[in-house]
């Protein structure tokens, strides 16, 4: 018995000091304390160095993302990306936008290596070109993960990633008995990718659970 908690002990340590690997600038922190103070969700600091090392290794110079939130996620994925790269990020919410611009502009970003697109990804997205970016970003409500996977997957160039955030969604994912919707759907979006013969999947444990696919 000991010895099962000592593991789970062992690996929650893990996880903590992996999280805190990759420590955050003023700009980063500034921004994750907008998003608390307007409710959105961000990207844990894990996350967003996992997010800027798969940037990186891309050399990706056109990446989406489904929901700006205040600018946390983009902030890594723009330090990974090369210097002429252009982030296209969309959310409905304007006020997350303009809270996300400020840090943009507080860290120094250019204004031509952003794209922010106000509106619902679901009407967005259709309107971006078929097989154009290298990266593409999900991470904003997950009751239309499926429907913004699928719209990912179409965007995405053949050795592009698709990333979903929140893929474990609270530990819940795991547990066979969590029978909830959104769960069950998040759960459904991780099963799908695995067996997509259109890409190879991974799933990180970093922050809440990041799934990624590349594109064959």
């Amino acid at each position: 018995m000991s010895t099962d908690v000592d593991a789970r002990s062992g690996r929650t340590a893990a996880w903590a000091y992996s999280e805190a690997f990759v420590p955050e600038d003023e700009v980063l922190l500034r921004a994750r304390e907008r998003a608390a103070e307007l409710g959105c969700q961000a990207s844990s600091p894990g996350t967003g160095a996992l997010l800027q090392v798969v940037a990186a290794s891309l050399g990706a110079r056109a990446v989406v993302e489904v929901g700006t939130g205040t600018g946390v996620a983009a902030l890594w994925l723009l330090r990974g990306m090369p210097a002429d790269g252009v982030l296209t990020t969309i959310d409905a919410e304007l006020e997350h936008q303009r809270a996300a611009k400020r840090a943009f502009a507080e860290a120094g970003i250019p204004p031509a290596r952003t794209r922010t697109i106000p509106g619902r990804p679901a009407d967005v997205l259709p309107r971006l070109t078929d097989g154009a970016y290298d990266l593409v970003l999900v991470g904003s409500d997950p009751h239309a993960y499926p429907e913004y996977v699928e719209a990912g997957l179409r965007l995405l160039r053949p050795g592009g990633v698709l990333a979903v955030d929140g893929a474990l969604h609270g530990g819940r994912v795991p547990d066979p008995a969590r029978r909830d919707e959104v769960t069950t759907v998040v759960r459904d979006v991780g099963r799908s990718l695995r067996a997509d013969e259109r890409v190879l999947s991974a799933l990180a444990p970093s922050g809440d659970g990041l799934l990624l696919a590349v594109r064959r």
